[in-house]
C-alpha cells in the first residue's frame, strides 16, 4: 500500500468533529450528494485502516452504525448513497462482499488504495529511487495518474527505469524510457501530453453529467469519449458542454427523441454549435423546464412523486396509474437524477401514462 493512501487513512475519520477531505469533495463535485458521499468515502477509508478479523484490508460497517457517524442521515440512504458511490463514481477502488460474522451476514468492504489515490489525487507525483547502502533499492511511489514504474539493473550495473503513461480513455500507452537513473522531466513529460490528461479528465466529467442527468451508464471508453473530447479541444468549456447536456436533457428525456441523448449525439460536430447556442439561451432565460408548459391538476402527480422518493407516506391502495408510473420511473432510473431532473421525467412520465390509462379506460 503507498504512503499517501497511509497519509489518506491517517486524516479520515477524526472522531470529534465531522471533516471531509476536500479532494473527495472535488471529485465528486456536480453531484446533489456532494457532501454526503465525501463523508461516507471518508468512513470507508479510515475504517480500512484498522486491523479486521477478516484480514486482507476487508472489514465490514452496517448503514446504521455508518449513518450514526456520519450524522443527520439515515441507514437508508447511507445504503442508497454507498451503491450509487460504487456503481457510479467508484467502481474497481471499492469492493463489497456479504460474509458472515458470528454465523450473521454482514456487508464488508476493501478499499484498493492504489487505485483510490489514482482517482482522487491523480495529479500526485512521482517516484524517486535512490540505492541504500546495501546496494539494494529504496523506493518511493507516488502515483502520476496511470504511471507505473518498472525496475531492472541494466548490463552496466545501473537502474534502467520505465515509466508507462497510459492515458486512461484508451488503450494506447506512451513509453518513455530513462536510463539515467533519474525520473522524467517536465520536458520529457511534454507540455502537449499533460493537455490530452486534462482534456480527458473534463470529458470525463462531462460523461458523468451525461449519465447523472439521463440515468445513462455510458463508461468511459475511446470511441464514447471522442465527440466530447473534440468539442473541448475546439475551445468550449466544460461547463458550456455541461449546460448543453442538461438543455437536451430537458428537451428530450420522456420524449422519442430521448433516444438520442448520447455523446455521439449531442456533441456531433455538425449539431453541437446549435445546441450550445439553444441552452446558453435556455440558460440566460432562467432554464425554465420545456415540460412545465402543460397546465394540468399536478395535485395528484406530486403526492405521487413524494412517495416515490420515500418523503412520504404510501398509500395502502394506490392507483393504477400511480403503480404504472412507479415501474416506469424505476426502470429509467429517477431515482439517480439530479433533483430536478427528477422531477421533470417524472413528470413527463406521468403525462404519457396518463394518456395511455385514460384512453385504455375509453376504449
Amino acid at each position: 500500500m503507498s504512503k499517501i493512501f497511509e497519509a489518506v487513512q491517517a486524516m479520515s475519520g477524526q472522531g470529534n468533529c465531522i471533516t471531509i477531505p476536500a479532494p473527495y469533495l472535488d471529485y465528486f463535485a456536480g453531484d446533489p450528494q456532494v457532501h454526503l458521499l465525501g463523508a461516507i468515502l471518508n468512513q470507508l477509508v479510515f475504517w480500512s485502516g484498522k486491523e479486521s478479523a477478516q484480514g486482507g484490508g476487508w472489514f465490514y460497517k452496517e448503514h446504521k452504525e455508518m449513518a450514526a457517524e456520519i450524522r443527520g442521515v439515515n441507514g437508508e440512504q447511507v445504503r442508497k448513497a454507498v451503491k450509487k458511490m460504487i456503481t457510479v463514481y467508484l467502481d474497481g477502488v471499492i469492493f463489497t462482499d456479504t460474509r458472515k460474522v458470528n454465523g450473521t451476514p454482514k456487508m464488508h468492504y476493501r478499499v484498493d488504495g492504489d487505485a483510490l489515490i489514482a482517482r482522487i489525487f491523480p495529479d500526485s507525483l512521482e517516484t524517486s529511487i535512490s540505492t541504500n547502502g546495501n546496494g539494494s533499492i529504496d523506493e518511493s511511489k507516488r502515483q502520476y495518474r496511470r504511471m507505473e514504474t518498472s525496475i531492472s539493473p541494466n548490463l552496466s550495473g545501473n537502474i534502467d527505469e520505465s515509466y508507462l503513461y497510459t492515458d486512461h480513455y484508451t488503450e494506447d500507452h506512451l513509453q518513455i524510457k530513462n536510463t539515467s537513473g533519474q525520473p522524467p522531466s517536465a520536458a520529457d513529460r511534454s507540455g502537449d501530453f499533460s493537455e490530452e490528461i486534462h482534456i480527458t479528465d473534463q470529458a470525463i466529467l462531462v460523461l458523468k453529467h451525461l449519465n447523472l442527468m439521463t440515468g445513462a451508464k455510458y463508461t468511459t471508453a475511446k470511441t464514447t469519449l471522442e465527440n466530447i473530447r473534440a468539442r473541448l479541444v475546439d475551445g468550449n468549456t466544460q461547463e458550456e458542454l455541461e449546460t448543453v447536456v442538461e438543455y437536451m436533457a430537458d428537451r428530450w428525456l420522456g420524449t422519442e427523441w430521448a433516444k438520442y441523448l448520447t455523446p455521439a449525439t449531442i456533441f456531433h460536430p455538425g449539431k453541437f454549435s446549435a445546441n450550445l447556442l439553444g441552452a446558453q439561451a435556455w440558460a440566460k432565460a432562467g432554464r425554465k423546464s420545456h415540460q412545465d408548459n402543460q397546465p394540468d391538476d399536478s395535485t395528484e402527480r406530486d403526492a405521487a412523486y413524494r412517495r416515490f422518493i420515500g418523503s412520504a407516506k404510501p398509500l395502502r391502495n394506490p392507483s393504477q396509474l400511480e403503480l404504472t408510473v412507479k415501474a416506469e420511473a424505476s426502470k429509467a432510473g429517477v431515482r439517480g437524477m439530479r433533483a430536478d431532473f427528477a422531477v421533470s421525467r417524472w413528470n413527463s412520465i406521468w403525462k404519457d401514462c396518463a394518456g395511455r390509462v385514460s384512453g385504455g379506460k375509453a376504449a
